[in-house]
């Protein structure tokens, strides 16, 4: 089983937001798999699904971005000897808005969700799908920045980038992190 977590927060207020790119391309690779429920579990929006006979629990924790970790970690302790894998999906401020990488480990550069993962399952050992949406303009703070909804033309390119976030992801779960790493970044 590979776990497959989209970084966000929970209610319509956020939604559309940078901060919440996890949350949406979690419903799009979803949507394009044979799921077969959603459901709460984890404080989490969870959903089962498989891709190329790969079993998949994909999550959305309900808990704000501060507290990503304690719906991740009910996961991974559920999942036990199960678990295979998992990739976290989440917005970076040190890409440039289109780019998209994939790669494994890493600090947390900052971004609270990641911290409260490290916080609550102490390590940082997993891959990751960095989701590239710009450093903030002139003086303003990352937090606001990351709370703000993506521009009109940042908006036009945003199914397409999604889009290609899914591939990677699909990608990654038939062929591997090296493999999804060197096709895409």
């Amino acid at each position: 089983m590979i776990l497959i977590v989209g970084l966000g927060n929970p209610g319509v207020d956020y939604t559309g937001t940078r901060h919440n790119i996890g949350f949406a391309i979690i419903d799009q690779l979803v949507s394009s798999l044979d799921s077969g429920n959603k459901y709460t579990k984890f404080n989490s929006a969870a959903f089962n699904a498989s891709y190329t006979g790969v079993d998949l629990l994909a999550i959305k924790p309900q808990t704000f971005m501060n507290n990503s970790g304690s719906a991740v970690a009910a996961a991974i302790k559920s999942l036990g000897e199960d678990l295979k894998g998992m990739l976290v999906i989440h917005d970076d401020i040190d890409i440039d808005f289109g780019r998209i990488k994939i790669k494994s480990g890493g600090s947390t550069a900052g971004h609270r969700g990641l911290e409260s993962i490290f916080e609550k399952t102490g390590n940082l050992d997993f891959d990751r799908l960095r989701f590239g949406v710009g450093r903030p303009p002139g003086r303003m703070k990352a937090s606001d920045y990351v709370l703000r909804l993506f521009k009109k033309d940042e908006k036009e390119e945003l199914d397409l980038l999604m889009g290609k976030s899914v591939d990677m992801i699909k990608d990654y779960i038939e062929n591997g992190l090296d493999h999804t790493a060197n096709k895409y970044n």
